[in-house]
Parts: structure tokens; sequence; C-alpha cells
């Protein structure tokens, strides 16, 4: 009874002629090892400031009277933006052109009586020559035209003087009025009308937005990969012309459109931070960048003769990247390699763990085993 269901069955399976399953091998894409050079987008932390940002601040004290601007304002250079009670500026004014008023009488005086002095000596030294009056005389009206000379020079002074206190009045009646020195954009004001204000109160600061500079601070190593030792001031220079342009990425992710480019590189490492401080200028011609705006600049570094693989080729295993090389057999073996991020979104820089001429798996890797074939593809035939 067994036998009969046991020929049944297999009875069956021959009239189906079903077959057995077969082994399905797969392929896998490889690469040789090779070096080769690469840029790496360096990203650093950076400020915006206006390259002609100033400080407005009164040079005299007095009563902010007016203002006539307003925060994020676009100003041109020499336009009004504060008024200061000018009432006190302009009595000085006042008074110091009647001082000068009264020193030129006083000048004007003393050469009337210089000349009325030189007269009188002329003529008692032509008298003194025909024996008509005394040496006693003579020597008199000489040491009074001396007085009289001495006399018209203090006048002078004193108009120098006068003149001087004018000018220095109708200066600190100007500064009462503030303009812009630039043209640019104006930041917060930290005054209202009506506060007294002195030579230390900051009112605001006109950003000259037309060019701006991000600042940043780059390591000392990555200045020192570029520049040797040798290199003067000049070189200097030249290798900052040389920079690649750099980009500006703002806090939300935005690249902004134009690019940048090095301006200045300090020569002084900071000894706390071990790095430069670094300028990089960009255009503004729509007024999108500010003054204070904060994002990243990213700088291209050039790494040369590296091993660069996709990152498709390695494996992650808990704490350790594995990347399967190739063996003579055509069979797989995993090594152990160190990479850093190419930061490019696709590949990865081995620093450790490969050697050029390896061949590896590139794609397929997550699929594959120690000691597995790796099958190539091969050519189809043709017909």
């Amino acid at each position: 009874m067994w036998v009969a269901v046991i020929g049944t069955a297999v009875s069956v399976l021959t009239s189906c002629k079903l077959d057995m399953p077969k082994e399905t091998e797969t392929s896998f894409e490889t690469m040789t090892v090779d070096t080769t050079d690469i840029e790496l987008p360096v990203k650093f932390s950076a400020k915006m400031k206006g390259q002609a940002d100033v400080t407005i601040s009164p040079q005299v004290s007095g009563q902010l009277m007016k203002i006539y601007v307003t925060e994020g304002q676009q100003v041109s250079r020499g336009q009004t933006l504060f008024v200061i009670d000018s009432r006190n500026a302009q009595h000085e004014v006042d008074a110091a052109r009647a001082n000068l008023q009264a020193a030129q009488a006083n000048l004007q005086a003393a050469n009337a009586q210089a000349n009325s002095a030189k007269l009188e000596y002329e003529s008692n030294k032509n008298l003194f020559e025909k024996n008509i009056v005394s040496s006693y005389m003579l020597e008199n009206s000489l040491n009074n035209y001396k007085q009289a000379q001495a006399a018209v020079s203090q006048a002078k002074a004193s108009v120098t003087q006068a003149q001087a206190a004018l000018k220095r009045a109708r200066v600190n009646l100007g500064f009462c009025t503030l303009t812009s020195p630039v043209s640019g954009v104006i930041g917060e004001i930290n005054v209202f009308a009506g506060d007294m204000v002195s030579p230390g109160t900051q009112l605001t600061i006109v950003s000259g937005n037309k060019q701006m500079e991000a600042e940043f601070s780059v390591p000392e190593s990555l200045i020192e990969a570029n520049m040797s030792s040798s290199y003067t001031q000049s070189d200097k220079a030249k290798h900052i012309a040389s920079m690649p342009e750099v980009t500006f990425i703002m806090k939300n992710g935005t690249e902004y459109q134009y690019k940048g480019r090095i301006s200045s590189l300090t020569g002084m490492v900071n000894a706390a931070t071990g790095s430069l401080s670094c300028k990089a200028t960009f255009p503004n011609p729509e007024g999108k960048l500010f003054s204070g705006m904060q994002g990243s600049i990213i700088l291209p570094a050039a790494q040369k003769s590296v091993i660069v693989i996709p990152q498709t080729a390695v494996v992650k295993l808990q704490d350790k990247s594995l990347v399967y090389v190739v063996k003579a057999d055509s069979t797989a073996t995993a090594v152990t390699v160190v990479t850093t991020d190419a930061r490019n979104g696709k590949d990865l820089i081995v620093t450790e763990g490969l050697n050029i001429g390896d061949r590896i798996v590139t794609v397929g890797a997550n699929n594959l085993q120690e000691g597995q074939r790796v099958l190539f593809p091969t050519a189809k035939k043709k017909d």
C-alpha cells in the first residue's frame, strides 16, 4: 500500500515535469584602487559684516533733538541722521565771532599806534642828525616805536587765537548735525529723541553693504598644508589671490547666490584656538546680506594623492568599516578600513586598510560573505 502511494507520487511529479530550483549566482561591480586628487569642502562658522561698517557716535554732548532715519533704512553718504541741540554751540560761535572782531579792532589800533611811533622816531632821527633834538629824545622815540611793534605782534596773536576759537566753535556746531560717512543701511538705533547723549554714546551703525565680509577662523594646520615656512609676504598675497572661490551658506541652509573670495588672512595665530582670522568678500548688489548675519563658509581644500572609494563599497559592522577585496581566485575577503567623509555625498577617503592595485567590490558588498566567489558580468554572446 505505501509502495503504491510512493509510486503514485513519483508518477505525478514525473507527469507534471517539475524542475528543481537552480542556484543563482550574483554578479558584483568592482574597481581597482588607485590614488587621485580631490577637493574637500571644509565648513567654517562665519559672521557677516559690512566692508564699511561705521559706528555713529556724537562728538559733542547735548540733547538729541531729532532722528531723521529708521532702522533698516538705506541711506546715502552725507545724508542727515541725527540732530543734537545746537543752541549752546551757536552761542559759542557768536561769542567767538565777537572776540575775533574785538581782536581785529585791537590790531587796527595797534597798527595805527605803531605807524605813529614810527613817524615820530624817523622825525626825531632827522632832527638829531641836524643837532636839533637830543639823543635822549631820539632814544625815547625809538623805545616807543619798539613797544608799538610789540603791541602789534601781540594783537596779531590775539587775532589768530580768536580765529582758531571761531573755527573750533563752528566745528562743534557742525558736530550737532550727524551725517552718514558712507552709503549703506541703518542698523539698530539705540536712542530716542530727547535723550542726553555724549561722545561715548553709540547711536547706531551704518553698514556699507555693497560689499560684505564674512569673518571666520581657519585652523593653522590647513594654512601650513598650503603655505611653506619660506613664503614671503608677497608669496602670501599671491597665494590668497589664487585661492578658490568660497560659498556662504545661510543659517536656514540656503546657499547665497554669489561666490566670495578670500580677501585677508592675519599673520598671527590665536594661541588659545590655534587658528588664524580670515575674511572673505562677497558682492551684495541686492542687499540680501546684512551685518551680523551668521552662517557657514564652504572652502574647497585640495587633497593630493588620496584613495577615494564610493560609499557603497563600505559595509558597516558594529564599529568597524569593512571593504571586500577580490583575491586572485575571484573570492572576496573582508578587510577593515579607516575612512573620512569626502563631503560630496557619495565618496569616502580611505586613510588605512587598502593599497594601490587592490580590487574591491563597489556594488553588492552588503550581500557578500567571506570567501564567496565574485563573478563578473560576462559579455552577451553574439547570435
